[in-house]
Formats: C-alpha cells, structure tokens, sequence
C-alpha cells in the first residue's frame, strides 16, 4: 500500500514537472513566434489586441464550461471588476505590449531575460511596502541582476550599447509590467481562481487596447507561415503555457514550478539563435546567466536561507 502510494506521488511529481517545462518552452515559443511576426509586417498593436481578445475568450470558455456560476456572481461584484479593471490596463495591457516592443527593439531572447528582472523589482516593491530592509541574499541578487543587465546591454564593452536603448527601455518596462502584472491580481486570484481572474482581464485589456490604440488601422497579415507564427504566441505560448503552468504548478508546487519554469529564457535564446540566427556572444551569455541566477535565489530565498541555516545549527 504505502510502495503504491509513493508510486503515486512520484508519477504526479513527474506529470507535474514535464508540464511545467512544457509551458516555460511553450513561452519560449511565444517569443520567438511574436518576433517572426513583428519581422513579417504583423504591427505591435495588431498581435497585442489579437492576443489578448483570443486567449482571454478562450480561457473564459473553459470558465464557462466548468463553474458558469462563477462568471454570474464576479460580474455582479463591484471590487472584482474594479479591480479587474486596474489588472486589465496596468498588468496584461501593459506588460503585453512592453513586452513586444521590447522584442521589436532587440529580439525574443534578450526581451525574455530582461523581463526575468521582475523578480528584484516585486523584491524592492515588497521591502518598501512592509518596510523591511533586503536581507544579504536579496541584495546580492540584485546586484547580480545589475551586472547581468549590464553585460547583456554592452556586450561587455564600457564604450557603447549592444542593444538599442529603446530596446533596453522597453525590456526595463516589460519587467516593470511584469511586476504589476504579478502583484495586481493576487486577492482576486486568491478569492475567484485563476483561470477567471486571468480569463477576463485578458478579454477585457483586450478590448481597451484596441479600442485606444485603433487597431483597425493597422492591416491584419495572413498568410501559412504567418497563421503558424499566431498559433505559435496565442494557442501554443497563451493558452497552451498558462493552462500547463497552473496545473502543473498544483502538482509539484511553486517553488519548483517557478525554478522549472526558468527554461522559458533559456529555450528563447537558443530558439532565437537557432530561427533567427541571432548571435550571441560570450558576455551576453554570463550577462543572461547572472539575471536567471539573480531571479531563482529569489524565488528560491527561503529554501537557500533555511539550507544555510541548518548547516550553521550542525556546525555549532
């Protein structure tokens, strides 16, 4: 009995990391799918709009197959849709659309990494907020991040930019968004499940944004390899990636789904070198490697402290 349940816990474990990594790749994938599209002719605001209206239905859709009452009552709740609304325009709205100028101005890798910042900027928000010094740990992280931001906009090289500086303006930007998009949403997550809260603000932002940017002048391209590039960032790196990242994140838990998924920058650089052809060089990758190692001891805070908290009550 107890082997069969080991076996059990063992083989949802592995579900759930196979799942997880599905989705950091599925990521990857977005990036690397938007940038094939930016490059075709396919405008920000075009594939911002179209992101947000599709995916946002689709996962409304699930909602509405599975608990339809819920839809009912958050709609006729008036804090849910306030705030709603602040997680539609300054969450999804903007990191979505940071995000792509960010990949417009450098390329799906670089943009991926520089939005992995998020961790030190909630980190800063957190601290402020609660009025609690960073601890060492932190501290070093963020500079890692630093000298890894500043590798990946040099190439190492103190005399010019490698990258654009609207590029690395924009990629800072997704980070920020990223941050708001994170913290925003966490009582409504916590009260009416994720798949909703995220479902409608992605429908939502979406209707705002293209009502604000008039995304009907902008001409909408279609053609074989263009309709594989839009699955690729809706169904393959939207609603595929987040529906795998929450179920398998429920299985393994989040402090290994978020260092699992960690291999989103990673398959979009390599994706990106390998697509695009995009060079890379050696500072660019210490500079990438520095802001994922800053970004998963922050995730990873409480289990590296306790490590080194135990090894210290063993010494002693």
């Amino acid at each position: 009995m107890e082997i069969t349940r080991k076996r059990g816990e063992m083989s949802k474990s592995l579900m759930g990391s196979l799942m997880v990594l599905s989705a950091g790749i599925a990521w990857g994938i977005s990036g690397v799918s938007g940038q094939y599209l930016l490059e075709h002719g396919v405008s920000v605001q075009m594939l911002t709009s179209l992101r947000l209206l599709i995916a946002g239905a689709v996962l409304l859709s699930i909602v509405l197959v599975k608990r339809p009452e819920s839809i009912r009552t958050a709609l006729s709740t008036r804090s849910f849709l306030k705030g709603i609304l602040l997680f539609s325009i300054f969450g999804l709205m903007a990191n979505q659309f940071t995000y792509l100028k960010a990949i417009e101005n450098t390329n799906a890798g670089t943009a991926t990494v520089l939005q992995y910042l998020t961790p030190i900027i909630v980190l800063a928000y957190m601290s402020i907020k609660n009025r609690i010094p960073p601890a060492l740990l932190e501290i070093l992280a963020t500079i890692l991040a630093t000298a890894g931001t500043y590798l990946l906009a040099t190439h190492g090289n103190l005399t010019s930019l490698a990258v654009t500086p609207a590029g690395l303006v924009w990629g800072i930007m997704s980070a920020f968004t990223y941050a708001a998009y994170i913290i925003l949403p966490v009582a409504l997550i916590r009260k009416w499940g994720s798949l909703l809260t995220i479902g409608l603000a992605m429908f939502v932002a979406g209707i705002i944004f293209s009502l604000a940017s008039g995304v009907w002048q902008y001409p909408f391209i279609l053609d074989a390899p263009l309709a594989v590039a839009y699955f690729g960032i809706i169904g393959v790196g939207t609603i595929f990636a987040y529906t795998f990242f929450l179920k398998g994140t429920a299985l393994v838990g989040a402090v290994q789904g978020s260092l699992l998924s960690s291999v989103e920058p990673v398959a979009s650089v390599i994706l990106t070198a390998a697509l695009f052809g995009t060079t890379f060089y050696p500072a660019d990758l210490l500079g990438m490697a520095l802001i994922l190692i800053s970004a998963l001891s922050i995730s990873l805070k409480d289990t590296i402290t306790g490590f080194f908290t135990r090894q210290g009550k063993v010494r002693s």
